[in-house]
């Protein structure tokens, strides 16, 4: 198949509040495709879609080729060994050295003996930069090393999908541009897809194939990042040009300044 992940006609929603509808996507081998948009866009939860956590109430979502919201628990987790994901700000395990913490997925999963596994952890923070910093806590590193950390425990499995959720959040500018650069090269080298939700434009735009933008639970827009930064879309112009104001409007929606004034009733 040339689509590891496939979303056709999606619904999701929690209790009576819709979050995604008429969803439909495709995750091509071999690409980094971003998905962008606002906070409570319902990009997170694509993610969780995605790897079983949650299931959708109407479409089909196909990841590798099978169904996964139709699969039981054990065909879930036999999925999941196809996947990696680094979770927003690392999840590292804060009592765990680097070295375990991306040793973790190779001793729950394979196994591997321990020396093969030590030979794996260290190739992947090799990869990374941070070899020499098997030994240490992340209390010991920097906010940007973690998350190094946290990507060389995402592929720790080699894995044909890997899932990125905020992948640059909260980091220096040099850090960020390690990371995209690091997530574009692992890729490529790989030959594994990447799904990049994120709502920084230049990080994001910079390293990936393919964007989709959601806003309000619905793609409004997708194409390459040259086709989304000329977009005449007003969201997508307004999100990737950072305008004040547009269909994400600056005031909270209700009532005008002048009425809760009671200008209104004199005028």
């Amino acid at each position: 198949m040339s689509n590891i992940v496939e979303i056709h006609d999606l619904a999701f929603r929690y209790g009576e509040r819709p979050i995604l509808s008429e969803l439909n996507m495709v995750f091509p081998r071999g690409k980094v495709v971003a998905v962008m948009g606002g906070s409570g866009s319902g990009k997170t939860t694509i993610l969780r879609l995605i790897g079983g956590q949650l299931r959708a109430q109407s479409g089909r979502l196909l990841v590798a080729g099978e169904p996964i919201h139709e699969l039981d628990t054990d065909g879930v987790y036999r999925l999941r060994r196809k996947m990696g994901m680094l979770f927003q700000y690392g999840a590292l395990f804060t009592d765990l050295t680097v070295f375990d913490n991306v040793a973790f997925p190779l001793r729950e999963q394979t196994d591997l003996p321990e020396e093969l596994i030590r030979d794996l952890v260290l190739m992947k923070l090799h990869a990374v930069g941070l070899r020499n910093a098997a030994a240490l806590k992340p209390a010991e590193i920097s906010g940007g090393m973690a998350r190094r950390v946290a990507l060389a425990r995402s592929i720790a499995l080699d894995p044909d999908l890997i899932m990125y959720d905020e992948p640059f959040a909260g980091l220096d500018p040099i850090s960020m541009g390690v990371t995209a650069n690091l997530i574009r090269r692992l890729n490529d080298a790989l030959n594994s897809t990447s799904i990049v939700v994120s709502h920084d434009v230049e990080e994001s735009f910079g390293i990936a194939d393919y964007v989709y933008f959601l806003s309000e639970g619905r793609i409004v827009a997708h194409g390459t990042p040259q086709e989304m930064r000329e977009s005449e879309e007003p969201y997508v112009r307004q999100f990737v040009h950072a305008e004040s104001d547009g269909p994400v409007p600056f005031h909270y929606p209700g009532k005008s300044l002048a009425e809760d004034l009671g200008l209104e009733a004199q005028a």
